[in-house]
């Protein structure tokens, strides 16, 4: 083959929309060999078959394989190589759309509670509001933190997320926490920590069987700034409830809607949606 039949490197990069740096690294990777070095000069010459080459590994590349593993099949010429790794990379894509969705779903969450937070009542107002069907999964509180205190809050918080991670949940999920206390404890006017939990998506209830449902309904709602004030705050609620002959129907809930921990970085600045579901007797 002549030399003048040949394609110089640069026209060859141009040719295939490709950078020069990337057939020389082609070339150091041994994924595609110049036809003809130039002896004196160094300078790399293509033929036009090669292109069949660059286009295969442009179509690999766009699979997601990487250099090395297309230099692996090019080697081994076996299909059930190309197979193996297509699988691999299916898996891969797939486990990062579901991340990704949660992502999305967890800013999606973040705008909500900050839209809620600008929106909602005044701290210590009671109102009756509506709330949709939710999904949590959680712990057992290992402390009482009524009694304990923050700390107490912040090694169970701590806990909860180890637990999220050891279950295959993103650490995201762990900005949206909520506890509650037994319904026959806040029935009572009293409160000792049962579980600390996280709000997921539907998507996951539907995976897994550990994800408990709440159900929806009409509460009672007192928003409250100050962990120190939730009890205060919860008690109201309570005495409010019992004034207005409403029944108690479950667990009462304390939703963090969102976190300010961006103004003081030794506590959280918490905005809490205190929450009892209720059910009224009708004549």
């Amino acid at each position: 083959m002549e030399k003048s039949d040949l394609i110089p490197i640069g026209k060859m990069a141009e040719i295939n929309h490709i950078t020069v740096a990337a057939l020389r690294l082609y070339d150091e990777k041994g994924l595609l060999k110049p036809r003809y070095v130039d002896p004196d000069t160094g300078y790399r010459y293509y033929d036009w078959g090669q292109n069949a080459r660059l286009d295969m590994i442009a179509y690999m590349k766009e699979l997601g394989m990487t250099l090395q593993e297309i230099r692996d099949i090019f080697r081994q010429k076996k299909i059930a190589l190309i197979e193996e790794i297509l699988v691999r990379k299916n898996e891969q894509l797939y486990e990062q759309r579901r991340t990704l969705k949660e992502r999305q779903e967890s800013v999606q969450r973040a705008i909500t509670s900050i839209e809620r937070f600008r929106k909602s009542p005044v701290t210590g107002m009671i109102s009756l509001e509506f709330i949709e069907q939710r999904y949590v999964w959680g712990i057992p509180c290992s402390n009482d933190f009524y009694s304990g205190g923050l700390e107490c809050f912040e090694k169970d918080v701590a806990r909860l997320r180890q637990e999220l991670l050891k279950h295959s949940f993103g650490q995201i999920h762990s900005y949206n926490i909520g506890t509650s206390v037994k319904q026959e404890l806040f029935s009572m006017g009293r409160f000792s920590a049962d579980r600390v939990f996280v709000f997921v998506e539907h998507a996951q209830s539907a995976a897994r069987s550990d994800v408990h449902i709440v159900e929806s309904g009409m509460y009672g709602c007192i928003y409250a700034d100050d962990f120190a004030r939730e009890q205060e705050y919860a008690y109201q609620l309570y005495t409010w409830c019992q004034k207005n002959g409403y029944v108690i129907a479950g667990d009462y809930i304390c939703e963090i809607l969102t976190e300010f921990n961006v103004f003081d970085e030794n506590q959280r600045g918490m905005f809490m949606r205190l929450q009892a579901p209720l059910r009224f007797e009708k004549s």
